[in-house]
């Protein structure tokens, strides 16, 4: 019987001081977390997109409560969420527009001819990294859906051949945009998409031959326009959306209609 009780005794007591040393340490060596830090982290949509620059919701909080980064840096929560980080740090967000994705390509297979069988991975990435040219245009969607794949809003889906951005879907993350190998994804204002869609810049007569939905370069569109807002990147028109107003008479005049005023 004392054996019993001697023997629940010590475990009593190791017990209570296993306990005490646990509380002293956890005392000891606690790391203080900023009350705004975990208010910031509870707004974030938890995407962990990286599209902020930082490697997740859980740095990006702790970036703007240390006030390295802006209250607005969250494209993905875009401005509802922006206002209300913006109440907890006690700072104006300012004005934040919504973004959505645009792929710089009208080349389907209506429009483009392959040059041959692409037998490889069914990936963006490994069939530019193997110098295969899939279709006779060597700037346009290689159709493959390496963007598809990663986009977290299923909001991007391969359409003849051709990625298609779905913009209600889109929450302006920008993964797709990382992942295109040839540069044809952006992210635009959604009130300002008025876009040249076509990334060729050969000279008209080629992209005649091998797409007849790519810019030419004819400078129609140029003419047309009263601001000075269209300029010329080789043979290939870009619209500067700094300067233009909207009104759409690039787009009217294109005859190849590869300005794009409305959703793609």
């Amino acid at each position: 019987m004392n054996i019993i009780l001697i023997t629940t005794l010590v475990i009593a007591v190791i017990g209570v001081c296993v306990g005490a040393g646990l509380v002293f340490t956890g005392k000891k060596f606690a790391v203080e977390v900023d009350e705004r830090e975990v208010a910031v982290r509870e707004k974030l949509p938890g995407n962990n997109c990286g599209a902020c620059g930082f490697a997740g919701c859980d740095a990006l909080a702790a970036a703007i409560a240390k006030g390295e980064a802006p209250v607005n840096a969250c494209p993905v929560g875009g401005a509802p969420v922006a206002q209300e980080i913006g109440d907890i740090m006690g700072t104006s967000a300012g004005a934040m527009e919504r973004k959505v994705a645009f792929v710089a390509c009208k080349g389907t297979c209506n429009v483009t001819k392959n040059q041959g069988n692409y037998v490889g991975i069914k990936d963006c990435r490994t069939a530019v990294l193997s110098g295969m040219n899939i279709t006779e245009c060597t700037y346009g969607c290689l159709g493959f859906g390496s963007c598809a794949e990663v986009c977290p809003e299923q909001a991007i889906t391969i359409q003849n051949g051709v990625a298609v951005v779905n913009r209600n879907r889109c929450v302006s993350c920008g993964l797709c945009a990382k992942t295109c190998p040839r540069g044809l994804i952006s992210l635009v204002p959604e009130s300002r998409i008025i876009r040249v869609q076509c990334s060729n810049k050969d000279k008209g007569p080629v992209v005649r031959k091998m797409c007849t939905a790519g810019c030419i370069g004819c400078g129609l569109c140029v003419k047309q326009c009263e601001f000075e807002a269209i300029e010329f990147d080789g043979s290939l028109a870009r619209i500067n959306p700094d300067k233009c107003t909207l009104c759409g008479k690039c787009a009217e005049k294109c005859p190849a209609k590869v300005i794009m005023t409305t959703p793609n």
